[in-house]
């Protein structure tokens, strides 16, 4: 009788206990879906750096890891006990599959092409697993770890439709949505200098982020002149990584709050 208490007990305390539930789980599980954001813009990337035989040895090893990476952050989500999250991740799965897949093939221009809309596609899927967590946490802090998990997505969208520029995509669409991503990144480092939040180590990597971005700046505004795809290769790179440690740091904090 006792065992069967304590069983309906633990399965009771399971039930009140999901992941979404458990308060000190939202901002962590905010990082890893904000990171397939950056994920799906980071495979495209590679898969065009790789195929334009700019930094092979360097983007074949991104190519590898990312969609290694993307599956693990997907399988840690996918145990959300939520119907509404479990459906917007079902559509992220249908489409990593197909992404997944294409990205494995030798480079052409017509698989790139599909590579930059599958990879466009995939953000939305992402995004909306953003969302929905940011919804059913309703905190503040988790609201900036989703701007500064965007930056690191962003580094990787920026540098994504720079290569495929080179690579020969100099359509309007192409164009503008490298310009807005530029534009997106300029506000959001702005609104991360400005939380009341940062410490001293947040405020030193945003301004270490802020001079990375004034150093690789000038590509972007100025597409027809001359290229330096290395560059900007190394310096988005550099920009997401001091993101992904700003993003931490705001999980900490956040931790630390919730525990007041």
């Amino acid at each position: 009788m006792r065992t069967f208490t304590l069983l309906l007990t633990a399965f009771f305390l399971a039930l009140l206990m999901s992941p979404l539930q458990a308060a000190e789980n939202y901002s962590e599980l905010m990082n890893r879906a904000g990171m397939q954001r950056m994920l799906s813009q980071r495979i495209a990337k590679a898969y065009l750096y790789n195929g334009q035989g700019v930094s092979q040895q360097e983007a074949s090893h991104q190519l590898n890891i990312s969609v290694t990476r993307f599956q693990y952050n997907y399988d840690a989500l996918k145990k959300i006990s939520d119907s509404a999250m479990q459906e917007l991740l079902g559509a992220v799965d249908t489409l990593f599959a197909n992404y997944k897949a294409l990205v494995t093939k030798p480079y052409k221009k017509e698989n790139a092409a599909a590579v930059l809309e599958l990879s466009e596609q995939l953000l939305e899927a992402s995004q909306n697993v953003v969302l929905k967590l940011e919804e059913l946490s309703g905190e503040k802090i988790d609201h900036i770890i989703n701007i500064s998990g965007r930056q690191r997505m962003l580094s990787q969208r920026i540098a994504k439709y720079y290569i495929a520029y080179q690579a020969g995509f100099h359509d309007d669409t192409s164009v503008q949505k490298l310009e807005a991503a530029v534009s997106d990144f300029k506000a959001a480092l702005e609104t991360l200098k400005a939380e009341k939040k940062n410490n001293e180590r947040i405020k030193m990597l945003l301004n270490k982020m802020q001079s990375q971005w004034e150093r690789v700046a000038p590509y972007f505004l100025k597409l027809s002149g001359k290229g330096n795809p290395a560059l900007v290769l190394s310096a988005a790179d550099d920009i997401n990584q001091l993101a992904d440690e700003v993003t931490a740091l705001y999980v900490e904090i956040a931790g630390k709050d919730r525990k007041k």
